[in-house]
């Protein structure tokens, strides 16, 4: 077996003071994220908001916020963000999870959060940590992601 290191880093760039924060919710917790908004309503319109299919729709009918859907997670909607971090158009993640009910979609599930951990942005997965986030003093400051980071994984590949 040889013991082959690759490096990958994340794009070193700014988050601005307008955050784009993508809003997703399963279905046992989209109510609990609905209420969640609406207490923060004042402090999350002024950045733009995005989410997954109903999650998204519901936001939107319940707040009279503005707010981008992309289809619903089964349906490929969590892929849709993970590209959109990728592309550097989404800053942050609140997505109330559900970890004890089984999801079809866990793949996607794992590869969004995967891909946010990949590119350093802030995830929050319940209601506490979502409160950390939007009361923290990057909430509506510029903050550098990626300074300097690589991160080395280690591969081990059978020899031939």
């Amino acid at each position: 077996m040889a013991n082959i290191v690759y490096t990958f880093s994340a794009v070193s760039k700014n988050i601005g003071k307008q955050k784009t924060i993508a809003l997703i919710a399963h279905d046992s917790k989209k109510d609990e994220l609905v209420a969640w908004v609406k207490q923060n309503k004042k402090a999350l319109q002024s950045h733009f908001l995005c989410g997954t299919g109903t999650t998204a729709r519901l936001v939107a009918k319940e707040t009279s916020l503005p707010i981008t859907p992309y289809e619903s997670g089964p349906l490929g909607g969590d892929q849709q963000i993970g590209s959109r971090i990728v592309e550097g158009e989404i800053n942050m993640v609140i997505f109330f999870w559900d970890p004890l009910e089984n999801h079809g979609h866990d793949p996607d599930i794992k590869a969004l959060l995967r891909i946010a951990v990949v590119y350093d942005i802030p995830v929050a997965t319940n209601r506490a940590t979502a409160d950390f986030l939007l009361s923290s003093k990057y909430m509506n400051n510029e903050y550098r992601v990626g300074t300097e980071n690589t991160n080395p994984m280690h591969l081990n590949v059978p020899d031939k």
